[in-house]
């Protein structure tokens, strides 16, 4: 059964990034007709997004941006609550703790950046959306190289959790291929190869949306730590009313019945005894 947490942030944010994109793209192919707008020079025949963002759509392109950073951003916060819980692998040193504080940082700073080109628009304030449109692609980029380098600690320091390897390598990819085709952009941009550009920008902003879509990866794993998160500390509750020593994780490994409650050793459930009192990412 599919249980609802904060995952669904991530998988909104793309969605919602997604649905924009096609909105936009559709819109200029069919309806548009591949209208050419005064925005765009006069050898150029492929619009870019901020182009069409900039016409008749522009409130469903500001619209988009907005949300799509909302939940983003609420996807970075809610990875950095759910490891201050314990309920995902924690960040216990404080190189980790720095590189999660950067990660969101530079996110706000792509989510202010993406948020006012989409207000400044291309055909009105053209080099003010050239400068937001450099601080949305390094905010997201750097973030992202700060992401993978907080994750490729943890999974050094917690090999038993596959997850976090497998989230380091989708993230790593999307690093090395958004500065590629970022530098890309920037030169056929800047030497006015204007049709190519476009073409690299529609592309580095789908790309964009499967990177959004891997934080599901990391935050799904927190479905299964809910009830046992809930059961410590209804225990610990419990004990301190009653002015006794809680009982530990090994304590309850080892001591009384030698079990752990039910609903972490349920199917599917991460080990407690395998990460002593860490719960498993998967």
């Amino acid at each position: 059964m599919l249980r609802i947490s904060y995952w669904v942030y991530p998988i909104v944010s793309g969605v919602i990034w997604l649905g924009t994109l096609l909105g936009l793209l559709i819109y200029w192919t069919t309806d548009a007709h591949r209208e050419h707008y005064v925005s765009m020079a006069d050898s150029q025949t492929i619009a870019y997004i901020s182009d069409v963002g900039a016409s008749r759509l522009k409130p469903l392109f500001v619209t988009g941006c907005v949300l799509t950073t909302v939940f983003l951003d609420a996807s970075f916060l809610a990875d950095r609550w759910l490891r201050h819980r314990g309920r995902l692998v924690p960040n216990t040193t404080r190189t980790e703790k720095v590189l999660s504080g950067l990660v969101i940082v530079c996110a706000l700073v792509g989510t202010a950046g993406l948020i006012l080109l989409s207000v400044f628009d291309t055909a009105n304030h053209p080099r003010l959306h050239d400068i937001f449109l450099l601080l949305f692609i390094a905010g997201y980029i750097f973030s992202a190289i700060f992401i993978c380098w907080e994750y490729q600690r943890l999974g050094m320091k917690y090999r038993e959790h596959r997850v976090l390897r497998v989230s380091f390598w989708i993230k790593l990819v999307f690093v090395l291929v958004e500065i590629v085709l970022a530098i890309a952009f920037v030169s056929c941009t800047f030497t006015s190869h204007y049709n190519a550009g476009a073409v690299l920008e529609w592309a580095i902003a789908i790309i964009f949306s499967f990177y959004v879509f891997s934080f599901y990866v990391d935050l799904y794993p927190a479905v299964y730590t809910k009830d046992a998160n809930r059961q410590q500390h209804a225990s610990k509750d419990y004990h301190n009313h009653n002015h006794t020593t809680p009982t530990t994780t090994r304590e309850m490994e080892e001591g009384g019945t030698g079990r752990l409650p039910p609903a972490i050793h349920a199917p599917g459930c991460p080990s407690y005894a395998a990460t002593r009192g860490v719960p498993s990412d998967f």
